[in-house]
């Protein structure tokens, strides 16, 4: 994942910050629980793509 890719981009509901999960190729949105999907590099920012995550699921 492009580390100057990852500075520009924001949750697309909230314009928050992402969090990079590489082990999971996710980017997640703390403030509304979602991870986007990174599928060959590149990041899905489709609210009908993300996952909820589940609430005891650590945030990195």
């Amino acid at each position: 994942m492009d580390k100057k890719l990852l500075d520009i981009l924001v949750c697309p509901l909230c314009k928050g910050p992402l969090v990079y999960d590489k082990k999971a190729q996710e980017l997640i949105c703390k403030a509304d629980r979602l991870a986007f999907p990174i599928r060959d590099d590149i990041p899905v920012m489709l609210e009908d793509e993300a996952r909820v995550l589940a609430p005891d699921e650590e945030v990195g």
